[in-house]
């Protein structure tokens, strides 16, 4: 994709890391842009489905990916990333509502999923008139990500790979191990709290 334009030629050694602390302890140590680029490469689906879906148009979401391999350049030498999954979520999320704050031009818009009765819903289009709304969206946002944080983790893991990084049933239970029995019922039962959760 457009982030190989980061990464430089390196020799086929061993690089099984599935952790990402691992990755971030090696580009800590060395500074070196291809192991932040291996790392990133692999959530950049993630990190563009949440671009496009507050920024709405291909071509900024695809700037708004790049920034962000910018921008962690720098902050994975400021910040001790402990789970680094959702802290890019939530560092894409804010570097669009940035932009989206910056874009006075323009009405704001964002992409809130399941706002009807039953998360089941189609995404839902919300347009932010003014700072105020778009305030109200990000706290919704938020409190929808500490809501995720306290289901049972299967729950949390099929919700985050169907909504979150789009995927099928049948990718969620190749990816996780489960039946797709367990998947749509994990799905059902995750929802259920999450709204839950959420009402309150």
């Amino acid at each position: 994709m457009f982030l190989k334009l980061f990464r430089k030629p390196r020799p086929s050694t061993d690089r099984s890391r599935s952790d990402p602390a691992d990755y971030i302890a090696t580009y800590r140590a060395t500074g070196d842009l291809a192991v932040l680029g291996e790392l990133y490469e692999q959530h950049m689906d993630l990190v563009y489905a949440v671009c496009f879906n507050y920024l709405r148009d291909e071509d900024e979401a695809k700037d708004a990916v790049m920034s962000l391999f910018e921008q962690l350049v720098t902050d994975l030498k400021k910040h001790d990333v402990q789970q680094f999954g959702p802290w890019l979520h939530s560092v894409a999320r804010n570097y669009c509502l940035m932009q989206l704050r910056k874009n006075q031009a323009h009405p704001k818009t964002a992409l809130v999923t399941g706002t009807g009765a039953d998360l089941d819903d189609e995404p839902v289009m919300r347009i932010a008139e003014d700072d105020s709304d778009l305030l109200d969206l990000e706290e919704d946002l938020t409190t929808m990500e500490a809501c995720l944080q306290t289901l049972p983790p299967e729950q949390k893991t099929c919700l985050t790979l169907f909504y979150l990084e789009k995927k099928t049933y049948t990718e969620v239970a190749d990816l996780t191990g489960y039946d797709l029995k367990q998947v749509k019922s994990y799905l059902q039962n995750g929802r259920r709290k999450l709204k839950i959760c959420m009402s309150k």
